[in-house]
């Protein structure tokens, strides 16, 4: 079959590579290089290095779409919203880590692992106009480990996808679409004032924090992102650290640099 694929972000790139293994792709589009590092030197997205690097035509605006006689159009992590002549120009699906109706929206692993959820599941979409309200076509659930970080938990979804989406295109005729049910909640973009720790809410809490958007603080006076906690006896085990300009370390490899003394939030 002729797809086009559309992506983003670094946990959909095995899905692309079997994807691309069994089928033609005739296209991918994905976000237009963005300012990174000290230097903001343009970088380009994950996909986008993917795809030249399989001699794939890369687009970074969906205003360049054309159809080229595309039998699906494969949607997983791209973050725009698609117009009639997109939808209109092939069946469009979409692989979407979450429960559905649960967690539509931009952040539905973080916002899944930032709310402390055992569980969730992907799901195999048809794309609508309203956003990730489409007909599920198939459906895999899977559990999130207390101490899951996000790249876990994107691992984990890239890993039950590649399957799902592989058997769908083989035998689309298994799999009829149905209706989400259920009342549909919505996540939002994260910031980066959402990863400062607030020290009055619980260890769970802040481990949720940790392992979903990012956490920083202030110790000592210096700037320090946390890496890596885990819960021990209900109380907050801090284990990797990263203080500003330097790299990241054992939690007790900065103890010892501050000599034992620590003060939070100063």
């Amino acid at each position: 079959m002729k797809l086009i694929l559309m992506g983003t972000s670094s946990w959909v790139i095995p899905v692309f590579d079997r994807v691309a293994a069994e089928h033609d792709i005739v296209a991918v589009f994905t976000r237009a290089p963005k300012p990174a590092g000290r230097k903001k030197e343009l970088k380009k997205s994950a996909v986008h290095e993917w795809a030249e690097s399989h001699g794939i035509p890369v687009h970074t605006s969906i205003k360049e779409f054309q159809g080229n006689g595309a039998d699906y159009i494969l949607v997983a992590s791209y973050g725009v919203i698609l117009k009639d002549d997109v939808l209109n120009a092939a069946p469009t699906l979409n692989i979407h880590p979450s429960d559905l109706p649960k967690y539509r929206g931009p952040s539905p692993m973080t916002t899944a692992i930032y709310n402390g959820d055992a569980d969730s599941a992907v799901c195999l979409m048809q794309v609508a106009k309203e956003v990730d309200a489409g007909d599920v076509l198939m459906r895999q659930a899977f559990a999130i480990g207390e101490n899951d970080a996000l790249a876990d938990v994107e691992a984990r979804v890239g890993e039950i996808a590649t399957p799902m989406i592989l058997e769908y295109l083989r035998s689309p005729e298994k799999y009829p679409p149905r209706p989400q049910v259920g009342t549909p909640t919505f996540t939002r973009k994260w910031t980066g004032d959402d990863e400062l720790i607030d020290w009055s809410q619980s260890p769970r809490e802040i481990h949720n924090q940790v392992r979903s958007i990012g956490a920083r603080t202030v110790i000592n006076g210096i700037d320090v992102k946390i890496l890596e906690t885990k819960i021990v006896d209900g109380k907050l085990e801090i284990l990797r650290v990263q203080p500003a300009g330097k790299k990241p370390m054992a939690w007790k490899d900065f103890v010892n640099g501050q000599r034992g003394k620590i003060e939070f939030g100063k």
